[in-house]
């Protein structure tokens, strides 16, 4: 099979396709051909060295997966055929920029069926982070007024569509550029964070999700009581101390399987509550180019990998 790996840390043109062995799927296990894989800043980070979750390469990244069950263990609870996505294994090693992973059956749901491959792979990792951020972190709940940074990339677009699907009041933070395709995406409210402060003209807000570091300035957009959620400073004790000695509360999240979120989020999507942005494509031979413009941090939603044709059987 076709896999993606690396022999170094370094920028994207560390990356290669090379020929290897296909996995086996052990108890528990389902092989899944890949039909398509998404990239996260996550990844890049891993490939660089700057986050060192695989320790030293070769090794193989991505995590994101969309694809078709070609064998499965007596007790996967999947059968050959069904159609899958998921975001296994993280943050230890997926491989996801393969042909074909062998993946725990748990880590994996029925992908929607109103999305094709492509756009389906664009929903684990990042779709999994705003559901657990918001709805298994923060409760979410109708009338809540929430914050989403970053709202126009990843998971903030997903982060947009999950908080309304809850009934929640959206406002939604990014470039002045991205306020028209929030707003499409039901944001109730976009503040262009390049020319407002927004601590500034927001206030009482019941819910932040932080995915930029700016926990110390998002509390003070908090009504007492609310609840701050970190993506990227999940980690950091002295942070939490400090929103819970003002009287907020302080949530640290980091992504994890979830077959049952994954089932909802699905659930979402064939309601037509949800809907993955794709940003651009890239066959699997394109994955440097991928990277290279995933590093450039500017796009609206996913980047995803075409590794097998739609029509392919």
């Amino acid at each position: 099979m076709r896999a993606v790996t690396q022999n170094a840390f370094g920028g994207p043109e560390v990356l290669e396709v090379v020929e290897t062995e296909r996995p086996r799927p052990r108890a528990g296990e389902v092989l899944v051909r890949v039909h398509a894989s998404a990239l996260n800043p996550v990844d890049a980070a891993v490939r660089a060295g700057f986050l060192p979750l695989l320790g030293e390469p070769p090794f193989g990244i991505g995590w994101d997966v969309s694809g078709v069950v070609e064998e499965a263990a007596e007790d996967a609870g999947f059968a050959v055929g069904d159609e899958v996505y998921g975001m296994p294994l993280f943050p230890r090693a997926a491989g996801g920029y393969a042909e074909y992973v062998a993946v725990p059956a748990s880590h994996l749901a029925r992908r929607p069926a109103s999305l094709d491959h492509t756009r389906t792979a664009a929903l684990p990792l990042a779709g999994l982070t705003a559901w657990q951020s918001l709805v298994g972190a923060a409760g979410v709940k109708a009338g809540d007024r929430v914050l989403i940074h970053r709202a126009a990339g990843g998971v903030g677009h997903l982060a947009v569509q999950i908080a309304k699907a809850r009934g929640a009041h959206v406002v939604a933070l990014a470039s002045a550029a991205k306020h028209d395709f929030l707003r499409g995406l039901g944001a109730d409210e976009v503040v262009d964070y390049r020319t407002t402060d927004f601590t500034e003209v927001l206030e009482d807000l019941d819910v932040v999700l932080d995915s930029s570091a700016e926990g110390d300035r998002s509390l003070g957009v908090l009504r007492p009581g609310g609840i701050l959620v970190s993506i990227m400073q999940h980690r950091d004790q002295e942070l939490a101390a400090r929103v819970r000695a003002a009287g907020r509360r302080f949530a640290g999240v980091s992504v994890e399987p979830d077959a049952e979120g994954l089932a909802a989020i699905a659930a979402l999507v064939d309601a037509g509550r949800v809907r993955p942005h794709i940003a651009a494509t890239f066959p699997l031979e394109g994955v440097a180019e991928a990277h290279e413009l995933l590093g450039t941090g500017r796009t609206q939603g996913k980047i995803v990998l075409t590794v097998r044709d739609e029509t392919a059987v």
